[in-house]
C-alpha cells in the first residue's frame, strides 16, 4: 500500500519533470545506507543498556568436587588423647564437595559505568556522523548524473534545430535542382550532412536513455512509461535564481563549516574526551557487598566436620573494598595516545578546511569564467547567425558553393552548443559550490 501511495504522489512530478532537489531527496531515501541510521541508534541503545546492567546484582552458581593429597588433621598425640576419652576424631575426608551461589552488588564504582556509557553513546555518534558523510556524497553523484542529463537534453534540442535547418536548405536545393540552378552533388551533400546529424541524434538519445535509467535507479524512481518513454525529465534550474541564491558565497568565498566531514571529526574529538574521563574513573576505588552460600563438605565449622563428616549449609555476607592502582602504570601513555589522536584529528580538520577553501575559490572563479564566456557566446551566435543567413542568400545567387554554406551552418551550431555547454557547466559549478559549502 505504501508503494502505491508513493507512486501516486510521484505522478505529478513525473509529468512535469524532476528538479535536482527532488532527485536528491529521492536518492537519499533510496540509498541503502539510509537504513543504517536506525541500526546505529538501536545498537547504541542496546550497548548502553548492557553497560547499565552493571549495577544489577551479579549472581554466579558453582559446583565442584575435589580429591586432595592431604587435609587438615589433629596431631597424633591429640587423637590418642581423644581416643582415651572415648572420642573418635576421624579428621577431614580427602574427597570434598561444594554446590553454591555467589551474589555481588556494586555500591560505588568510581564513575566507571557512567564513563563507559558516555563512550558507547559517543561511539554511536561517531558511526552516525561517518554514515552522514557517506550519505552526503550521494548529492555529488546526483549532481553529476543530473547535469549530464541536462547537457544531453540541450544537445538533443540543438541537434533537432540543426536537422530542421539542414532540411530547409535541402528542400531549397531540391527546388533549385529542378530549375537547373543547382548541381545534384550539392543537394546530395546537404542531404548526407543532414543524415549524419540524424545519426548523431541517435547516439545522443542512446546516451540519454542510459544515463536517465541510471539516475532513475539511483533515485529509486519508476516513472510512468507513458510519460517521455518512462525516462526522467530533468528541469533546468534558472540561471539568475541560482546566481542570486549563491551571491553571498560568490562574493565572500567562505563556508564549508557545516560539512558532515567536520561534524564527524568533532564527534571523534568528543569520543577522545569521553575516553580520557574513563581513564580517571579507572583510578577510583570500588566498593561492593556480597553474599555467598553453599551446601557441601566440609563447611566453615571444620572441627565438627572432622567428627561427623556430614554435608551442611554454609553462608557468608560482607563488604569488599578494591583499589587497583594498576591503571597508573599505563595512564601517562594512555593520555599521551589520546592527545596524539586529538592532534591528528585537528590536523585533519585544518586540512579539510584548507582544501575546502581552495575548492571554493576554484569554483567561484569557474562560475565567473562561465558567465563571461556565455556573454561572449551570445555575441558569437548573433554573428554566426548573420553569416549563415548571408551564406544561404549567396548560395541562392550562386556566389558560394554548398560546402561554404555547410561550414557556416556548422559554425553557428557549434556556437550554440558552446553557449548551452557553458550554461550547464556554470549551473553545475553553482550546485557543486552549494555542495562544497553545504548551503
Amino acid at each position: 500500500m505504501r508503494s502505491i501511495i508513493f507512486g501516486l504522489m510521484m505522478l505529478p512530478m513525473m509529468a512535469l519533470g524532476q528538479t535536482l532537489e527532488e532527485c536528491r531527496q529521492a536518492a537519499e531515501r533510496n540509498y541503502p545506507l539510509i537504513r543504517q541510521y536506525g541500526l546505529i541508534e538501536k545498537t547504541t541503545d542496546l550497548t548502553v543498556s548492557n553497560i547499565q546492567k552493571g549495577w544489577l546484582p551479579q549472581v554466579s552458581a558453582s559446583a565442584q568436587a575435589t580429591l586432595q593429597s592431604d587435609v587438615t588433621a589433629f596431631p597424633d598425640q591429640m587423637q590418642q588423647m581423644y581416643r582415651s576419652m572415648g572420642i573418635e576424631m576421624e579428621g577431614l575426608r580427602k574427597d570434598q564437595y561444594r554446590v553454591g551461589i555467589d551474589v555481588q552488588q556494586m555500591v560505588f564504582d568510581g564513575g566507571n559505568i557512567k564513563s563507559q556509557k558516555a563512550i558507547a553513546r559517543q561511539q554511536g555518534e561517531v558511526r552516525a556522523a561517518e554514515n552522514e558523510v557517506n550519505m552526503y556524497n550521494v548529492r555529488k553523484r546526483v549532481n553529476e548524473m543530473y547535469f549530464g542529463l541536462l547537457l544531453l537534453d540541450e544537445q538533443i534540442v540543438l541537434n533537432k534545430d540543426l536537422q530542421e535547418q539542414l532540411l530547409q536548405n535541402e528542400k531549397k536545393l531540391a527546388s533549385m535542382l529542378k530549375s537547373g540552378t543547382a548541381a545534384e552533388s550539392d543537394y546530395q551533400n546537404v542531404k548526407a550532412e543532414r543524415l549524419n546529424v540524424v545519426q548523431q541524434a541517435t547516439g545522443l538519445q542512446a546516451q540519454r536513455k542510459a544515463l536517465a535509467r541510471m539516475l532513475s535507479v539511483f533515485c529509486g524512481l519508476t516513472p510512468d512509461p507513458s510519460l517521455n518513454g518512462g525516462e526522467i525529465i530533468p528541469v533546468k534550474p534558472a540561471v539568475q535564481e541560482a546566481l542570486q541564491y549563491l551571491r553571498p558565497s560568490i562574493q565572500g568565498g567562505d563556508g564549508g563549516g557545516s560539512r558532515p566531514e567536520l561534524k564527524a571529526i568533532d564527534a571523534q574529538l568528543r569520543l577522545a574526551d569521553a575516553q580520557e574521563k574513563a581513564l580517571d574513573a579507572a583510578l577510583m576505588p570500588k566498593l561492593g557487598v556480597f553474599a555467598q552460600g553453599f551446601y557441601g563438605y566440609p563447611g566453615y565449622n571444620l572441627f565438627e566436620d572432622m567428627m561427623s563428616r556430614k554435608f551442611s549449609w554454609n553462608g557468608m555476607i560482607g563488604a569488599r573494598f578494591i583499589w587497583n592502582i594498576g591503571a597508573l602504570y599505563t595512564r601517562k601513555n594512555d593520555k599521551a595516545s589520546l592527545n596524539a589522536q586529538r592532534s591528528t584529528l585537528n590536523i585533519q580538520k585544518e586540512t579539510f578546511l584548507f582544501n575546502n577553501n581552495l575548492e571554493q575559490i576554484q569554483q567561484n572563479e569557474d562560475i565567473e569564467r562561465y558567465r563571461k564566456l556565455m556573454s561572449e557566446d551570445e555575441e558569437i551566435i548573433s554573428l554566426r547567425s548573420n553569416i549563415r543567413k548571408a551564406a544561404e542568400s549567396k548560395l541562392s545567387h550562386g556566389i558560394i558553393d554548398v560546402n561554404d554554406l555547410l561550414k557556416e551552418i556548422t559554425n553557428e551550431n557549434v556556437a550554440k552548443v558552446q553557449l548551452r555547454v557553458h550554461e550547464i557547466e556554470m549551473l553545475k559549478e553553482i550546485y557543486d559550490l552549494k555542495y562544497t559549502t553545504n548551503n
